[in-house]
C-alpha cells in the first residue's frame, strides 16, 4: 500500500473520479474518456475538459494513473497499481452500500 494520504484523498470517491478511474481498466485518451463515462450512465453524467483534464493531471502527479503512450498528440492513460487498488476498494464499498440498502431500507419505498 502506497502512501495512505492518496487514499484518504480518494476515499470515499466522487462519482466523476469513480467513473473517470473505471473507464481506464484500458488505455484511453481524455476524450475518450469523457465519451465513455456519457455512454456507461446513459447521458446522466458529463464530464467537461476542464474537469476532465484537472482531475487527470491530479491523479497523475498522485501516481493513481499514468501516461500509456501518445498518439496524434493525445496521451493515452491507464491505471496505476494504485488506481486499480483505489477503483477495487471503491466498488467493495459501494456494494457495500448496494447491500444495506437492500437489506434495512427496504420498507422505505413502501408508503
Amino acid at each position: 500500500m502506497q502512501d495512505k494520504n492518496v487514499y484518504k484523498a480518494y476515499l470515499p470517491m466522487t462519482e466523476s473520479t469513480y467513473y473517470i478511474l473505471l473507464s481506464l481498466t484500458e488505455p484511453r485518451h481524455g476524450y475518450s474518456i469523457m465519451q465513455h463515462v456519457e455512454r456507461i450512465t446513459e447521458g446522466r453524467l458529463k464530464i467537461g475538459p476542464g474537469t476532465m483534464y484537472g482531475v487527470l493531471s491530479k491523479m497523475e502527479n498522485e501516481k493513481v494513473i499514468r501516461i500509456a503512450g501518445e498518439e496524434d498528440k493525445r496521451k493515452y492513460y491507464e491505471l496505476t497499481e494504485v488506481g486499480r487498488e483505489l477503483v477495487g476498494l471503491e466498488i467493495q464499498r459501494l456494494s457495500e452500500l448496494y447491500r444495506n440498502g437492500l437489506k434495512y431500507g427496504g420498507g422505505l419505498n413502501e408508503k
